[in-house]
């Protein structure tokens, strides 16, 4: 939501503070915007909810960038924690599974989250109680010094998920 400035601004009396940044006290918003026109800045209002609002005599155009370079300072420190997917099915080969935890192991040392899926086609959907589940264990404990179980394996229609995170 933008600010709203000078003639923009429609209530009877403000609070209006400096350019220094000392209060010069509640005044009409005609004498505001004088006041504000004589020093060769604008009225800018910064608390619309307060009673009465609060006003700030200021350039605008320096308030809009620094505004903006806070925003960009924010997004910069901001991480983006994805969540990356493994898909298995319940007879994977050992070799393929090891290779499938490697991958999960560099995901989680990434610090990212993983949803490792076990999809069982035809009549395989008989063993998701107990190979099925099985596997999903096996992986967590061979990934219990990196990894932290979000949620344990749940069937989702004809899959088995399991949610890991990294540790902190």
């Amino acid at each position: 939501m933008r600010a709203r400035i000078n003639g923009e601004i429609d209530c009877a009396e403000v609070r209006v503070i400096g350019s220094d940044g000392g209060q010069v006290g509640v005044l009409a918003v005609a004498g505001a915007q004088k006041l504000a026109e004589e020093s060769g800045l604008d009225l800018v209002e910064v608390s619309p909810t307060a009673e009465p609002p609060v006003c700030r005599i200021m350039d605008y155009g320096k308030y809009r960038y620094e505004q903006a370079k806070k925003l960009q300072e924010a997004k910069k420190k901001q991480t983006v924690i994805e969540v990356k997917e493994i898909k298995l099915r319940p007879k994977t080969e050992k070799h393929d599974l090891d290779f499938k935890i490697k991958n999960i192991r560099k995901f989680l040392e990434q610090k990212n989250k993983v949803k490792v899926t076990l999809r069982f086609r035809g009549r395989e959907i008989v063993y998701a109680d107990s190979l099925g589940r099985d596997v999903l264990v096996k992986i967590g404990e061979a990934l219990e010094d990196v990894a932290l179980i979000l949620q344990p394996p749940t069937m989702e229609g004809r899959q088995m998920a399991m949610f890991l995170g990294p540790k902190k």
